[in-house]
């Protein structure tokens, strides 16, 4: 399926069109996967375009690079900055924005010290990631019989596309048996997250979310929900949780940027709750949704809209 993409990348504190947005080969990024990225949205809102928990998601890949010892040349603000005019440039109603940072052309070895770091910004406009149906109806999962990182290995709370390598075993073990997603187990055999999500289980109206030990992505959207679960009193907590947990849950739903709350209606062809989306689920992907596209306030400033100056940090 084509990319339904933006015209301009942002490539180094420039803009070239999409198709100029290429690496050579030898790049060291292509041998050895030394890539650090996120995924933010762009929503469409009565106010105009606004990019959900901007600073947030530049944080995040600032201290990624940081982790990999990768020297950012743009200051967080700078990555905010360059989003920003990304969306305005592309005269963008509603995106998914995707910047990375990665070492180019340059040392062949393992040794990635001496190798250039590129910095580039694309964004296309992109539907529900795990199917137009899912937010509503939920998807059926399974938990995977490959196991997420183990700790001291690659560092889970980078967002690396190395990690992901990880990921697409997970998610293409799924696909393969019948399944929209798979559900990780963490190297003690405990509950970690969903191929690129974050879960939550409810049960008695308790929510729980593994924690960061499980190897565990620290999700912008993960974070929003323990804060809107607060809000809406709650009670949320996060412990490990076993497997088995999973099937005697209430409600389980993953969440994330591109995944945004996704119910689970059934996990190893055992029916989840009543194999619809639950009350706590519901309540909290409306709560999201709503203020993410601009229905309702604000109070948290997760929005940065497009037409306004993104403010000095």
């Amino acid at each position: 399926m084509a990319i339904d993409y933006y015209e301009n990348v942002w490539h180094n504190g420039k803009f070239i069109p999409w198709e100029e947005a290429t690496l050579h080969v030898a790049s060291h990024v292509v041998s050895y996967g030394t890539c650090l990225f996120e995924g933010i949205r762009c929503y469409e809102t009565p106010q105009g375009p606004a990019i959900f928990r901007l600073k947030d998601h530049a944080q995040r890949l600032a201290d990624s690079c940081k982790i990999y010892r990768m020297e950012l040349a743009y200051s967080v603000a700078d990555l905010q900055q360059a989003m920003t005019e990304l969306i305005r440039v592309n005269h963008a109603q509603h995106a998914y924005i995707r910047p990375l940072v990665f070492r180019g052309l340059g040392d062949l070895g393992v040794n990635p010290l001496k190798n250039p770091i590129e910095t580039y910004i694309l964004c296309w406009r992109w539907g529900k990631y795990l199917g137009d149906e899912a937010l509503k109806n939920g998807i059926d999962v399974c938990v995977s019989s490959w196991n997420r990182i183990a700790p001291n290995t690659l560092p889970s709370m980078a967002k690396a596309a190395a990690n992901y390598m990880n990921s697409q075993l997970i998610k293409m073990e799924a696909v393969a048996n019948g399944y929209v997603e798979g559900i990780a187990l963490d190297h003690t055999g405990n509950v970690s997250e969903g191929s690129g999500e974050n879960i939550f289980v409810v049960r008695n109206n308790r929510i729980v979310t593994p924690p960061l030990a499980n190897s565990v992505l620290p999700g912008i959207t993960r974070d929003s929900v323990i804060t809107l679960a607060e809000e809406l009193g709650l009670p949320v907590s996060e412990q490990v949780v076993p497997r088995e947990a999973l099937y005697i849950a209430d409600e389980v739903f993953f969440c994330g940027t591109a995944a945004e709350i996704t119910p689970l209606r059934s996990i190893d062809r055992i029916v989840i709750g009543k194999g619809r989306p639950g009350p706590v689920t519901r309540e909290l992907q409306e709560r999201l949704l709503a203020i993410a596209s601009g229905r309702a306030e604000d109070k948290y400033g997760w929005l940065a809209y497009v037409h306004q100056p993104v403010a000095a940090r």
